[in-house]
């Protein structure tokens, strides 16, 4: 028999905080140590962290990294690491992972297949490494191997997949077999998104069962950067059978997961892996955990929200309340308090309901009215924040409304009104609530939270410098018909009562007079036909006319009735010529608002895609707006 005991460990790491991803580094392998671990794998880039960007061009961080690993060795008596960083070569960068065993560097096993697609830029800071050849890295007076190895330690044969390298068809492994290998080592940096995990376990497993071979897989944690959230997933696997399966999206600094298997595969299967998460339980989750550490890591003091009483700016307020309670369960009152700079805290915590006494220190929510607002909005927003214990204030803007309004109306010589005027009516409530909740912000030295959703950013269905003020959009990443099923699951199954008033209602902006009976859908389209087109037109890039002929086999004619109208899967009922208008306007309006756009806040990528032009989708500012095509598809 060949027992050995394998562990992954995911860091919650930080660009360049040299001391922080160390210290997480360190924590993992003396717990690994005490664990009697053989051979721990830890994540991709976790020296400096995946997320440096443009940093990567510079040589100093290639020289720091190394730096920060020659302090590590000493600590790796007795134990053999994986550890990731990037390392310079005759001028050119490469992703790594040094093998470190009983102190000494065996070599740099380099990545070979660099992301480059969705929200993955590496190519631009790396170099693929050719595979099946070798060279050699120096640093400071001492050389060690770097490229496509392999590693023979003790009679274990060891080889690498770095991350991508896993999903390519030409991948490592597949030498890697050639070679008899009995452990193949996975660093990853693998971006969460819905419902990953379950593609991710599913690779790990066959190619544990394709390549014979042992595979230990270990994901990086938290929101890194800002935008990217990892789930911190580690799998180990033998043969096609899982063995190790850890929490994810953990707020804990670092994890291990470990197991003793025999490299021969006479293994008795494990009962007590972790369970799979639903798509709403992992919304929560990793909003909360992204939000946790962007609080954290950007030094803040809370959040404030400009609360209107509708679901979006709902579920960010009730994110923020899971990022309580999650912090809370993990970590304890004290510690979360401490972590996110917040010790005064500690001796004013009452002897029971922590959470609620925290989150009316860290989330300020404010209903701001115009003659436009309601008062079932204000009621929903007034029980929601009390509901879960923020701050919550109300006053009116109307005031400010009517400043700016008559200041133009002098100018130009006329009253406004709603028939000529309309949009800047609208977008001038908006945009007086801006510097007020800004004000109250920056004086809390915390963020403000912009409520826009990837509907809203498909469409421009939102005012610049009004409610998209803010540092950072929780939820711009994803659509509008998952947030309102998700708030509904929420009131019911995470028992968040207080959002019984919003889901009551229709989503409006409540910019118009009451009379004119607002609601979102009714300015621009029913919100599921949208979703329809945004997963054809964006996720997929298709042309106007590709859309139109997908979704019309869904809203075909009724030849029986000889009505131009059938039902969908629901209770939509669409004509064809609607649907070529919803089309036209979706295109429309996607390039009329490239602008905006590219001036949301930073959100969270949490779909398999997101709106966002500085991580998945990129389009021109000034386009020619699919005109040809709309004129095209409105002629079949």
């Amino acid at each position: 028999m060949r027992k050995i005991t394998l562990a992954g460990a995911t860091l919650n790491q930080t660009p360049i905080d040299w001391a922080n991803n160390t210290g997480n580094i360190l924590s993992a392998i003396e717990e690994a140590k005490s664990n009697n671990v053989d051979i721990l794998c830890l994540p991709e880039l976790s020296i400096t962290g995946y997320g440096c960007e443009d940093l990567f061009l510079s040589e100093w961080i290639h020289v720091r990294a190394s730096e920060e690993l020659i302090k590590i060795l000493p600590h790796c008596q007795n134990i053999t690491v994986a550890i990731g960083l990037p390392v310079l070569l005759d001028g050119k960068a490469y992703n790594c992972s040094a093998l470190v065993e009983n102190g000494k560097i065996l070599g740099f096993s380099a990545k070979q297949h660099l992301a480059k697609d969705g929200v993955h830029y590496e190519t631009r800071w790396f170099t693929n490494w050719p595979k099946e050849t070798q060279s050699t890295l120096s640093i400071g007076k001492k050389s060690y191997p770097i490229g496509d190895l392999t590693y023979d330690i003790k009679g274990v044969k060891i080889g690498f997949e770095i991350c991508e390298d896993a999903w390519r068809t030409d991948r490592p492994a597949c030498r890697l077999v050639e070679r008899q290998v009995d452990l193949i080592l996975n660093p990853s940096a693998s971006h969460f998104a819905f419902e990953k995990t379950k593609t991710r376990q599913d690779l790990v497993i066959s190619s544990s069962k394709t390549f014979n071979c042992t595979y230990v897989y270990a994901n990086l944690l938290g929101n890194e950067a800002g935008r990217m959230i990892y789930d911190g997933e580690i799998l180990i696997a033998q043969k096609g059978n899982l063995f190790a399966k850890n929490e994810l999206l953990s707020f804990l600094p670092y994890q291990l997961s470990k197991v003793t298997l025999d490299l021969d595969g006479k293994n008795d299967q494990p009962n007590n892996l972790t369970a799979d998460i639903t798509k709403n339980e992992e919304f929560e989750k990793a909003s909360a955990l992204a939000l946790y550490d962007y609080l954290r890591k950007s030094r803040s003091n809370g959040f404030v929200l400009s609360l209107s009483g509708g679901a979006d700016s709902a579920c960010c307020a009730v994110l923020v309340g899971s990022m309580v309670k999650y912090a809370i369960r993990t970590l304890g009152a004290d510690k979360f308090l401490t972590n996110i700079n917040q010790e005064k805290l500690i001796d004013q915590l009452p002897s029971s309901d922590h959470a609620k006494f925290i989150m009316s220190k860290l989330l300020v929510c404010v209903y701001q009215s115009s003659a436009n607002s309601g008062y079932i909005t204000r009621n929903a927003a007034e029980n929601l924040a009390l509901s879960i214990g923020a701050s919550y204030h109300q006053w009116s803007i109307e005031e400010e409304v009517s400043s700016y309004s008559k200041k133009i109306a002098t100018v130009l010589g006329r009253e406004l009104n709603w028939d000529q005027d309309d949009i800047a009516l609208q977008n001038i409530q908006a945009r007086a609530r801006s510097p007020i909740v800004w004000m109250m912000a920056n004086i809390n030295n915390s963020l403000l939270l912009t409520t826009s959703n990837r509907s809203e950013g498909d469409v421009g269905y939102t005012t610049m410098d009004g409610d998209t003020s803010g540092s950072i959009a929780p939820i711009a990443a994803v659509d509008k018909p998952f947030i309102r099923q998700w708030l509904k699951w929420a009131e019911v199954s995470l028992n968040y009562t207080g959002l019984a008033g919003v889901n009551a209602q229709a989503p409006t902006a409540e910019l118009r007079p009451s009379d004119d009976n607002q609601t979102d859908e009714g300015d621009l389209m029913p919100y599921d036909i949208m979703l329809a087109i945004e997963k054809l037109a964006i996720a997929k890039h298709m042309s106007p006319i590709e859309v139109y002929k997908i979704l019309s086999t869904y809203y075909s004619e009724s030849s029986e009735r000889g009505s131009n109208t059938s039902k969908t899967q629901g209770s939509l009922r669409v004509t064809l010529s609607d649907l070529k208008k919803y089309i036209s306007k979706f295109y429309r309006l996607w390039s009329m608002n490239q602008w905006k756009r590219e001036r949301i806040a930073p959100s969270f990528h949490l779909d398999d895609y997101n709106v966002d032009p500085k991580t998945w989708c990129r389009f021109p500012i000034l386009s020619g707006s699919y005109k040809e095509e709309i004129e095209r598809m409105n002629k079949l």
